[in-house]
């Protein structure tokens, strides 16, 4: 973590939005995997951390507006705890980590709300996504799951977004780290893979390097011979010759700050004619949107512009024909681009999507609700200080190219025939990290291979 007098001056920060009232800040708990005492890995809320710089469960905060003081809530760990666990610091030692000197068992919080909301004092709380911290607001403020969601407070939300966007150097550091972690998972998978080998082979190797590190990983690793699927955690699959694979993978430091890559590689030590036509095709437009990264322009535009090179280095291999600029409006390219451009990166790998994207991404502004660019995550201009991923990527889904060329969709865009020879390619994402500066972008992290000819130096055997 860092010294206290980050948490305190980030406290202040915040304090100095608000008039009156309080900020209630809930941490996270043990999460049972299938009985109490066989816990998930433990995972504190990022928001939490960034203000109180304490990872520990059981833990919740306020911040008295009025009186302009934090207090934490939290218990010392009991004997019959200690044999488990060993020694743990005290709930004061590990506040004054975090810069806070007042205390209270956890049985306390509920008091001091409730007689909070005997004053009819404004009492402030973020959006939850673990059920046990919406049975908490259930217990404490009254407020039923089913709205604690809508009941949030909108002041906090974008109070908590537009502080925590703004990476500091000592931020950009850790996710570097974390960054150049990331960059040798991926180096040493894309060495290792071969025919005959599983899917759970990579991911092992790279969760390996995650964790000797010491931290963990970002989000459960996508190693996998079907990168048409966005999202992909299954890893049963024997790797054969003539395909290709997708690895999307990241680190998190002990601190936990994020990385996050994706490449793309050859299960032969060579691409296919074919596999490079498509390699190629992303590649173009993740070079045409970083060469178009700069302060004060909008994301959105960046992610239109790698949709327009997409589509470009499609129509010349003859999946796409027409008009381009009407395919872009239309949506035609999501056939292929299903998902967005990239996302806000730091505390967590998509940075505080549980505080919600149209905050985040979007500053309050409605999202699209056209295919494709409505899983665009950031759309809103980049400012110095932004953390955040490009990646784009050409994935041939045969359910959605099955489903579309039945209805007729967008014929004037589709080349279907030529589709059709396409639909047990898999697909192809090129994924790297990005830090705004004052007047321009830097890539984060060593370098990893970006081009065919670099990725085979890497795939062929020394």
């Amino acid at each position: 973590m860092f010294a206290a007098q980050t948490y305190i001056d980030r406290r202040a920060r915040l304090q100095a939005q608000f008039p009156s009232g309080l900020l209630l800040f809930l941490g996270n708990e043990e999460s049972p995997m299938n009985y109490a005492d066989n816990a998930f890995h433990f995972r504190q809320d990022s928001t939490f951390l960034y203000y109180m710089g304490v990872d520990q469960p059981g833990w919740a905060a306020v911040i008295d507006l009025d009186k302009g003081n934090t207090t934490a809530f939290a218990d010392d760990a009991t004997l019959d705890a200690i044999v488990w666990t060993g020694v743990l610091p005290s709930v004061k030692e590990l506040a004054s980590r975090g810069g806070i000197t007042s205390t209270a068992p956890a049985s306390v919080l509920g008091d001091v709300l409730a007689a909070a909301q005997a004053q009819g004092r404004a009492i402030h709380f973020l959006p939850p996504y673990r059920p046990e911290n919406m049975l908490k607001l259930f217990r404490l403020l009254g407020v039923h799951p089913d709205q604690a969601r809508e009941r949030a407070s909108v002041p906090f939300i974008r109070a908590v977004v537009e502080m925590r966007a703004v990476k500091d150097a000592g931020e950009i550091a850790e996710i570097e780290r974390a960054v150049n972690i990331t960059v040798d998972m991926h180096v040493t998978g894309m060495a290792m893979a071969k025919p005959g080998m599983k899917e759970a082979d990579i991911a092992a190797a790279v969760t390996e390097i995650a964790l000797a590190a010491g931290g963990n990983l970002s989000f459960p690793v996508i190693a996998t011979i079907h990168g048409e699927t966005l999202h992909n955690h299954d890893h049963g699959h024997t790797l054969a010759p003539g395909q290709i694979f997708l690895l999307d993978a990241g680190a998190e430091t002990a601190s936990h700050y994020a990385g996050d890559l994706t490449c793309t590689f050859p299960v032969d030590t060579t691409f296919t004619p074919r596999q490079k036509e498509i390699y190629d095709v992303v590649l173009s437009a993740h070079l045409a949107a970083i060469a178009a990264l700069k302060p004060g322009v909008p994301f959105r535009s960046i992610h239109l512009l790698a949709c327009r090179t997409l589509a470009e280095g499609l129509k010349g291999l003859g999946l796409m024909k027409g008009d381009l600029d009407a395919a872009i409006e239309q949506g035609a390219h999501a056939m292929f681009f299903q998902c967005g451009l990239g996302h806000m990166m730091g505390l967590d790998v998509h940075d505080m999507e549980d505080l919600g994207e149209v905050w985040v991404g979007y500053e309050g502004q409605p999202k699209s609700t056209l295919f494709g660019l409505k899983s665009l995550r950031l759309a809103r201009p980049l400012k110095p200080g932004f953390v955040f991923t490009v990646e784009p990527g050409i994935y041939f889904i045969p359910e959605l190219i099955d489903r579309w060329k039945a209805e007729g969709k967008l014929r004037d865009f589709i080349n279907y025939d030529v589709l059709e020879t396409y639909r047990t390619f898999g697909g192809v994402r090129i994924e790297e990290d990005f830090v705004v500066q004052d007047h321009d972008c830097r890539v984060l992290g060593t370098i990893r291979p970006r081009t065919t000819a670099e990725v085979e130096v890497v795939r062929r055997p020394a």
